[in-house]
């Protein structure tokens, strides 16, 4: 813990940050394009021909193809290099962020965000994005450890500096609660327990859900008027709106549709590098989880997978995805 006069110098030096621009303003490397549309709309299951279709679209309100308003950030997204390396800072937000893991506060955590847009984006527009670090919270004290909201705020622009919209970003920077449970080394001298993984939020609608995965099962949610499957759990059928429903077990068969390597931030209970994917299953529906048994340079999209039932230390149970042995 920080003394009391460490701590007026930690929060002096970091409320500094507020309103500062994280950098200059970044315009994407690519303008608006078909391709990149298309494949976000592949990648999200989106199917609106104002967003896939010429010819339709352009009988449409908007005269032409347009860009789903969700697709605002992708369009300044910056690769890896950019964001790897907080020992050594590239910007005044890993600035802020190396200020705050100095002294302790080595977590992060993604909050919330809000997002608005003001027109949709048609094909050439550039997109230029300019975030400022908006806002840092009093140090609260929360579930995962006591620690400070940092709020960032991204406004886009095109070509011409009309807005298009804006985006905040929320996270935690906080330091981890020790756990309360102690295991004994050889020598008898108390060690702190593993941290365990976040569980997520369990409710009326999906606790069902993770009991299967607790039962060893990878259920899929099927639709009790229509019989359309889907996945994650939700209380109504989006092609018929039936609220009624029963479950179906997966064999847990499935191919990489495509997939993202995490390295950081890093926080405790997980093992990094993570290779986050989203998986085809054969029944025909989608399933975000993590590939494991599998070096992420030699994962490829479209390669089988095959579902099991992985158990933490602490007893939670989730599903995870392994190469195929058959595809070997």
């Amino acid at each position: 813990m920080l003394s009391a006069e460490k701590k007026k110098e930690l929060e002096e030096a970091i409320y500094a940050f507020v309103g500062k621009p994280i950098g200059p303003p970044f315009t994407g490397r690519d303008v608006v394009n078909e391709p990149m549309i298309r494949q976000w709309c592949d990648a999200m299951g989106e199917t609106s021909p104002n967003y896939l279709d010429a010819v339709a679209a352009e009988k449409s309100p908007h005269g032409g193809i347009v860009a789903p308003p969700m697709m605002l950030q992708a369009w300044v997204m910056q690769g890896w290099e950019m964001h790897e390396g907080y020992d050594e800072p590239k910007n005044e937000e890993h600035r802020l962020h190396k200020l705050l893991t100095d002294a302790g506060y080595e977590g992060v955590l993604g909050t919330d965000t809000e997002q608005s847009f003001s027109r949709y984006l048609r094909l050439g527009d550039a997109v230029t994005a300019d975030t400022v670090i908006e806002h840092i919270s009093e140090e609260k004290a929360t579930g995962a450890g006591v620690g400070y909201f940092i709020t960032t705020r991204a406004t886009f622009t095109d070509q011409n500096g009309a807005e298009l919209g804006w985006m905040t970003f929320r996270v935690l920077k906080f330091i981890p609660n020790q756990p309360q449970q102690a295991a004994s080394d050889d020598d008898g001298a108390a060690q702190p327990a593993k941290p365990a993984r976040i569980k997520p939020p369990m409710g009326h609608d999906n606790s069902w859900w993770w009991q299967a995965c607790t039962d060893g099962k990878i259920q899929i949610q099927r639709c009790g008027g229509c019989e359309k499957l889907r996945h994650p759990p939700r209380p109504m059928c989006g092609a018929c709106g039936s609220m009624e429903w029963d479950a179906v077990e997966s064999s847990g068969r499935g191919t990489l549709h495509t997939y993202t390597v995490i390295h950081y931030p890093q926080f405790p209970g997980y093992e990094f590098p993570i290779i986050a994917a989203l998986v085809d299953l054969e029944e025909g529906v989608r399933m975000m989880s993590s590939i494991s048994g599998c070096d992420y340079e030699k994962v490829e999209i479209g390669m089988p997978l095959q579902g099991v039932i992985h158990e933490d230390e602490d007893g939670f149970a989730l599903p995870i995805f392994r190469p195929r042995e058959d595809s070997q």
